[in-house]
């Protein structure tokens, strides 16, 4: 059962207000109301994420003390913290024998509490309306950082029409679920529930907010980096995300060490930097406190500079450069090679010291005529050694990690801008920070589809059905809401209404895929075979992204397998929603 509107809270919002100043002068009679409904009731949901044996527990917000009472009685030691004075004398003379420690704080800052701290359970029950919009994120990072990797964020929220004599601001599960996303959190828990004062048009959300366990410790180790690690630049922030990439679409070419690490390909750890940072530069987004675009970057030397022609998007495993771009390309790989190796590898540390990543720089090499980025060409710059541990959670939650470090490189070049007295607004960075587009990665297959409809022998590989111009979608096989691929091997014929109305962004089940086996063999058969680059491109693309795929590999059959497993490995990871036809 959920509580009422009545809030136990004296205003969480920053400064004076009308709520705060209403609870101030209705404390007695709030606490009567609030006390008539029985803790237990109120927050039964939440006996299941409740720490065994004795937890720390912080509750926000905390009133007449109703909850922190309860909690306390379950055997937990509980930190409650309540700014209006009124409500906590109130609180104290109502439950002064339950051993509970007071503080007298407000969101966001929550100073004394952060002492306190980690907390197994953090307690938010009808507070989180209090707090302004704009005060929001930092006080969700706030709570995030005082909860410990295995604790639970709880939040009650009240859905129903405002009150007029409270300031109180619009909430919405939407938005926890969003800043949860940001932060490499989860929403585990959202339910719904009626008001326990009877009122119709009253209901609450009751969410719990999680982070992800890999078993190894190493997500906290990277909300360490990402969120408390001391940073000059956003240079930690691009290798960690340039890691997220290649883990999560690019797996194939990780070398497994006997002293338990993963190598990794300098030259793609490298062009996958680049690819990153050409978008934020080319706009002018500053990357430390003084620099502006291109200048006072390590990396960014002539040849980078000649690469402005060539769209970062293009930079991918596969791609085939001329002599002129080529020569420019190679040079940029080798000085961004050496300035991730000086700088962000070599400063990213474990919280006690000692180096995560080390870097083994390649033999010299002279420049291919023509560059090719291949495995062996991206090795030839070196590797960089990942702990396995690490590159196996980055495998399994690149889908949790890459947005909290994109939201906190995001924060870094606002701050950054707001130093240089620059506004930058937030849907430019957005943009910018986009890793690919969907609808340029369906052009060339889209395009083989276009000159087999001319033999009419083109079928959408769902449903059976024969296509035209007027009903060909291209579809991502593995949905590119699940998974970020835009690799030909994953790119689909199918008609518009199987494609837009059915399937549209779900898993295709293990019976459909069965079901589809032959036609989308014979798809890639007849699209991909008859130019040589083409198909050299879908091997090697294959054999990047796909698990158990080598290089040269070319049976069609084994990529399907490969495909099923990755489809597994998705369902399994990120519990995607399946289509069963």
């Amino acid at each position: 059962m959920a509580e009422s509107f009545v809030s136990r809270t004296g205003g969480m919002q920053v400064g004076k207000s009308m709520s705060s100043s209403w609870y101030q002068k209705h404390a007695q009679q709030v606490s009567a109301q609030y006390e008539s409904v029985d803790a237990q009731d109120v927050h039964g949901w939440l006996l299941d994420y409740l720490p065994t044996g004795c937890g720390r527990i912080l509750d926000v917000g905390a009133g007449s003390g109703r909850d922190a009472v309860w909690l306390a009685g379950l055997g937990h030691d509980v930190v409650a913290v309540e700014p209006s004075p009124a409500m906590r004398e109130e609180a104290m003379r109502r439950h002064g024998n339950v051993s509970i420690q007071w503080l007298d704080e407000r969101l966001p800052d929550l100073p004394k509490t952060s002492r306190q701290g980690p907390f197994d359970l953090i307690l938010l029950s009808a507070v989180w309306m209090h707090v302004p919009v704009s005060e929001r994120k930092r006080a969700f990072r706030k709570l995030i950082h005082l909860l410990k990797p295995q604790g639970t964020l709880a939040v009650t929220l009240r859905l129903g029409p405002g009150v007029a004599e409270r300031e109180v601001h619009a909430v919405s599960p939407e938005e926890l679920e969003t800043l949860a996303y940001d932060h490499g959190a989860f929403v585990a828990c959202r339910e719904e529930s009626r008001d326990c004062l009877g009122r119709e048009d009253v209901r609450w959300a009751q969410i719990a907010i999680r982070f992800p366990n890999d078993g190894a410790g190493t997500l906290p180790l990277l909300r360490h980096i990402i969120l408390k690690q001391n940073k000059s630049a956003t240079y930690k922030l691009a290798l960690l995300r340039t890691l997220c990439r290649i883990a999560e679409g690019v797996a194939g070419v990780a070398r497994i060490n006997e002293d338990d690490t993963v190598s990794i390909p300098m030259g793609l750890v490298a062009l996958t930097w680049l690819r990153l940072f050409m978008p934020l530069l080319d706009r002018q987004f500053p990357q430390h406190p003084t620099n502006i675009g291109h200048q006072g970057l390590g990396f960014v030397k002539e040849a980078f500079l000649q690469l402005r022609g060539l769209s970062h998007l293009d930079l991918r495993m596969g791609m085939r450069v001329g002599e002129e771009s080529g020569a420019a390309l190679h040079q940029a790989l080798k000085d961004a090679a050496v300035n991730i190796k000086a700088m962000p590898a070599t400063y990213m540390t474990y919280p006690n010291g000692g180096q995560i990543l080390k870097v083994q720089s390649g033999a010299r090499r002279r420049r291919p005529k023509h560059v090719r980025l291949d495995e062996d060409y991206l090795f030839s710059f070196g590797e960089m050694r990942v702990p396995q541990d690490l590159w196996q959670t980055l495998r399994k939650h690149a889908v949790w990690v890459e947005p909290v470090v994109v939201s906190e490189w995001s924060e870094m070049i606002r701050s950054y801008a707001q130093g240089q007295d620059r506004q930058i607004d937030e849907s430019r960075i957005k943009e910018a920070m986009i890793w690919a587009e969907p609808e340029r990665d369906t052009r060339v297959p889209r395009n083989q589809a276009l000159l087999l409809l001319e033999g009419k022998r083109l079928y959408c590989v769902w449903s059976g059905k024969r296509l035209r111009k007027d009903s060909l979608d291209m579809d991502h096989c593995l949905p590119w809401s699940v998974w970020s691929c835009g690799d030909l091997w994953n790119l689909m014929p199918a008609h518009r209404t199987v494609n837009q109305n059915k399937k549209r962004d779900l898993l295709p089940s293990d019976s459909v895929m069965d079901a589809a086996e032959d036609r989308i063999l014979d798809w890639w058969g007849k699209a991909y075979s008859r130019e040589a680059l083409l198909q050299e491109q879908f091997f090697l693309e294959a054999a990047s992204s796909l698990p158990g795929i080598q290089p040269g590999d070319h049976a069609l059959d084994e990529i399907f397998e490969s495909v099923c497993l990755q489809r597994a490995k998705l369902r399994r990871d990120q519990q995607a929603p399946e289509w069963d036809g």
